[in-house]
């Protein structure tokens, strides 16, 4: 008794080492949390200030929720939270579809060499920056030198302007979002299949199952909590949107906002014009919608599935 009492003194001592050098290395990432994410929360009380700049936050006067009244009173409002809503689940359901669909086709590569060269590739476009994206779409879209438009003068046809057309942006947005981060998410359901019991994919076969029943019976349940994992931290940023995407690639064109305007560029407008208020109050409601909407979702799937939850 006295030599396992020993010995499992011994193994807390030892883990408790092991415990401190990883929480240890785990203290800057918490203090730049602390510093650049908790600390200026105190900056939210703006939303509810007539805030003047020579008077500060605490010298500005209190104005309840006239702040929030602007932004849903107004025309903008409707348009904005429409807009980002619809394109992110959109991203969501395309994105997912295609991150999916890339990992399987890499699970049934062959070459190594050849799956190596294809990730980097398909992971390059995430590494760009908006303002290279957007330079990447006007070479395709531009009207004069655009190789679209060029396309469509060579078969015969005039090729629009599609700076000004609206109704074509949707799929503009979409495609370049997709071009841009399916790569990244693919890569994670690519490493998921990695640990898929391989004799599972032979008792299937052996079952006489097809390439198209392994997937739908073995493989996409092995990705299963995978999936509804990232559809929760998606869902989280429902109310939020890709300023990059949708401010860059559009270059800001007042005749786009229909169908590119999302609230974060509306935030920027009203940033950038002075209204300080104003973009923190619409900021706050993007934060408080995507908690609920993570919380709701995971409640959700709580009930269903509850081995799938986040939390």
């Amino acid at each position: 008794m006295r030599a396992k009492a020993t010995k499992r003194r011994k193994y807390s001592k030892k883990t408790y080492r092991e415990s401190m050098s990883m929480g240890l290395l785990a203290v800057p990432g918490i203090i730049l949390l602390l510093v650049f994410n908790y600390i200026p929360m105190f900056g939210i009380v703006i939303a509810f200030k007539d805030y003047k700049p020579l008077k500060g936050i605490l010298g500005s006067e209190w104005c309840g929720w006239d702040n929030f009244k602007f932004f849903f009173t107004s025309q903008d409002a409707v348009r904005t939270i429409r807009n980002t809503l619809c394109y992110n689940i959109g991203f969501i359901v395309f994105g997912t579809m295609a991150s999916v669909g890339l990992a399987l086709l890499f699970y049934h590569l062959r070459s190594r060499r050849a799956l190596k060269v294809y990730n980097t590739v398909i992971i390059m476009p995430k590494f760009l920056s908006a303002v290279i994206l957007a330079f990447l779409v006007e070479i395709f879209l531009n009207y004069r030198f655009g190789l679209l438009n060029h396309l469509i003068s060579a078969l015969g046809g005039t090729g629009p302007d599609w700076y000004t057309q609206p109704a074509a942006w949707p799929f503009i947005l979409t495609i370049t979002k997709m071009w841009g981060s399916v790569g990244v998410s693919s890569m994670i359901y690519y490493a998921s299949l990695m640990s898929l019991d391989g004799e599972l994919l032979e008792a299937a076969q052996l079952d006489g199952a097809n390439l198209v029943k392994r997937i739908w019976h073995v493989m996409l349940p092995h990705l299963t909590p995978v999936i509804i994992i990232q559809v929760i931290l998606n869902i989280g940023q429902l109310f939020t949107g890709d300023f990059g995407l949708f401010y860059q690639v559009p270059q800001d064109q007042g005749l786009l906002y229909p169908t590119t305007d999302i609230i974060n560029t509306y935030t920027f407008r009203a940033l950038m014009d002075g209204n300080l208020a104003r973009s923190t109050a619409v900021g706050l409601f993007q934060s408080v919608a995507g908690l609920i909407m993570v919380v709701g979702t995971n409640a959700i799937i709580k009930k269903v599935s509850p081995e799938n939850t986040l939390f």
